[in-house]
């Protein structure tokens, strides 16, 4: 685990819980009382729940915690134990018959890492909400992130490791922060397009043939949502949630960009928005702001990764080739 460079908003808390031995874990955001959030999923095979509330038409615009998990649909009951625990702290929706916390969440698979029968419960969840912190910026192997993966269209003996990445940027008091999963079947790219991790030979030599990319899937070995990119943008600009879900479409460009090929049929791509609501912005610059956080946090998802279950990270690879000239 390492921890990024950037200080995180300090209106938003972020915990973890970890399993480093079964290769899996969660990662909890609280964000400010006052908020709004919506959501965009753009994968062919996600795992969420409470997504339909992020839509820019229904009535919830206000969430109170955001989950990443691992552990497939099975790790959706983690955020069942951070519904449970803010409800016994007072914070929720209000209905006559009781609070209802709204608790939006998604997951990665990471079953072909570690022990497959692991996944977060919902006592995990209560966990990484009982140590989040303002300004965690923890990345690499650590909560959702233990269990990620990329490059598995050869199969998971070709797979390098990732994890979280965090990247914020902040230009005249208007802030943006994006989190991401980095999961993916696919290869990451460097911002000058060449390869940073993916799928590689014994000697750390990149597989993927840069010219002819559909190449990848001519033989594909990876299984059916057997990955996904999640990521969590965090800003203080003042939004409507018609806005939101407009910046959560955006932010989609930046998996686009870094993840070739991103939100394929066997991805369940899912980006959230969260803001404060503190600062006046212009939308299309925030939207701009919001594609490059989240291409430097799929970046920074990689580069942080530490050696786990027998995979290469970007450290070793490089490492190898090093010794090779």
């Amino acid at each position: 685990m390492q921890n990024a460079e950037y200080k995180m908003l300090t209106e938003f808390k972020v915990g973890h819980f970890t399993d480093l031995q079964k290769g899996t874990g969660c990662t909890i955001i609280l964000p400010p009382q006052e908020n709004v959030a919506a959501a965009a999923v753009r994968g062919a095979a996600p795992g969420t729940r409470e997504i339909a509330l992020l839509a820019p038409d229904k009535k919830i615009h206000r969430i109170h915690a955001l989950v990443l998990t691992g552990g497939s649909a099975f790790g959706l009951g983690c955020a069942q134990g951070v519904m449970e625990s803010l409800a016994e702290q007072g914070i929720g929706y209000f209905t006559h018959y009781g609070l209802v916390p709204i608790v939006p969440a998604a997951v990665i698979y990471d079953k072909n890492l570690g022990d497959s029968a692991a996944f977060p419960t919902a006592e995990d969840g209560r966990t990484a909400l009982q140590a989040a912190t303002f300004n965690n910026t923890a990345q690499g192997n650590v909560g959702a992130g233990t269990g990620a993966s990329v490059g598995k269209w050869l199969g998971m003996e070709h797979a390098m490791k990732s994890g979280i990445g965090i990247a914020a940027l902040e230009h005249k008091g208007v802030k943006v922060t994006a989190l991401t999963v980095v999961n993916a079947a696919a290869d990451i790219l460097n911002k000058d397009g060449s390869l940073l991790a993916g799928a590689v030979d014994e000697q750390g030599n990149f597989l993927a043939d840069t010219e002819r990319p559909w190449l990848r899937w001519e033989q594909a070995q990876i299984g059916m949502a057997e990955n996904t990119i999640l990521t969590a943008v965090m800003t203080n600009a003042k939004i409507r949630k018609e806005q939101a879900f407009y910046l959560a479409e955006r932010a989609h460009f930046g998996i686009a960009r870094r993840v070739e090929p991103s939100h394929t049929g066997y991805d369940g791509d899912t980006v959230f928005v969260v803001s404060s609501l503190r600062v006046e912005s212009n939308l299309d610059f925030l939207a701009t702001m919001v594609v490059s956080a989240v291409e430097q946090s799929i970046i920074n998802g990689v580069v942080s990764a530490e050696e786990a279950f027998g995979l290469k990270t970007v450290q070793s690879v490089q490492s190898l080739r090093r010794s090779e000239k």
